[in-house]
């Protein structure tokens, strides 16, 4: 399957052109884009964390069954976002897979469409509490954590670091009304030094960003990052 017809295909599933939502973290500039990935230009990179791949067929395998497409729609939602800005390395901050049978339950368009992603691109899995034994026969790099222009990608803040970090595992969402109606949208988690990632799974979950597990690794002065109409607002916790 070539990466440009793929790339054609998976742009029809979101805006060719998404909103990209600027903001700059430990001297480094990021956009938000597809309101729930960042885009690192001096990188010319994507970060995505807990994509949570075949997170459906697990539920599947125990009894519960949900429609099978999960993993499918993850991956064309990220490849529109690779053409959108054309970026040519992308890191994925754990949690990639669902479990550690995830990558033999890949159903095979997802397979391919997979295959022609980590092809094309300078791909980066890191390993996360769902994956920890992530093989490398689905293509990319499989690291432990890494260390780039000075940030610490990892898949879980550690609560020791003194360095600046981006993470996921939390899946925060922003929690609160607006006028009569209570709103939930999954967010950022910012403060100096921790970068906490929404995740990007299409069937992941969320935690509240102001839940005691989130506050107790960025801090009691941390934001919450909502991307919305065109905008990125910010909310103290």
């Amino acid at each position: 399957m070539a990466i440009q017809w793929v790339l054609r295909q998976a742009s029809e599933m979101i805006a060719a052109h998404p909103p990209r939502l600027p903001f700059s973290f430990a001297g480094n500039a990021f956009e938000v884009v597809g309101s729930k990935a960042l885009y690192w230009s001096a990188q010319n990179a994507l970060v995505v964390a807990d994509l949570h791949l075949e997170k459906a067929s697990w539920f599947a395998v125990r009894g519960q069954m949900l429609p099978p497409y999960d993993s499918l729609a993850t991956l064309q939602s990220l490849a529109g976002l690779i053409n959108a800005t054309q970026a040519r390395a992308l890191w994925c901050l754990g949690d990639n897979f669902h479990d550690s049978g995830g990558v033999e339950r890949l159903e095979p368009t997802a397979r391919r469409l997979l295959g022609a992603l980590t092809a094309q691109l300078d791909w980066h899995w890191i390993v996360g509490n769902h994956d920890p034994a992530l093989g490398s026969t689905i293509g990319g790099t499989v690291v432990d954590e890494a260390e780039v222009n000075g940030l610490i990608l990892r898949h879980r803040a550690h609560p020791d670091e003194t360095r600046a970090e981006l993470s996921g595992h939390f899946h925060p969402k922003y929690r609160g009304r607006n006028r009569s109606r209570a709103v939930s949208r999954a967010c950022f988690v910012i403060s100096e030094t921790r970068l906490i990632l929404p995740a990007f799974g299409a069937l992941a979950g969320g935690l509240s960003a102001d839940h005691t597990e989130v506050i107790s690794m960025v801090g009691p002065a941390a934001e919450a990052l909502v991307p919305t109409q065109g905008r990125l607002l910010r909310f103290k916790l």
